[in-house]
């Protein structure tokens, strides 16, 4: 059994993310290991897009993205329905 439990926390460096991230350090225990990876490096975009990650921050705990982390980002169909691609008249 593993002695830590991972805490990804996958960053783009904005405010909200730096805001993430103190959130998650404040909240963990000694057994949680905190790594912050930057979405600018393509190594860490690859992991990013096969977990699913869509938008940031975005955290995975123990290699599973966090549910409050899935199923985010933008959704061309709602854009387009609100007006993206249509000329004004």
């Amino acid at each position: 059994m593993p002695q830590t439990r991972k805490i990804e926390i996958f960053s783009a460096g904005c405010a909200a993310c730096e805001a993430t991230i103190a959130q998650v350090r404040d909240r963990a225990c000694p057994s949680c290991d905190i790594v912050v990876l930057d979405m600018k490096d393509a190594g860490v975009a690859a992991r990013a897009k096969d977990l699913g990650i869509r938008s940031v921050p975005a955290v995975a705990i123990d290699g599973k993205l966090a549910d409050c982390c899935s199923g985010r980002g933008p959704d061309l169909s709602v854009l387009e329905s609100v007006g993206l691609g249509q000329p004004l008249s």
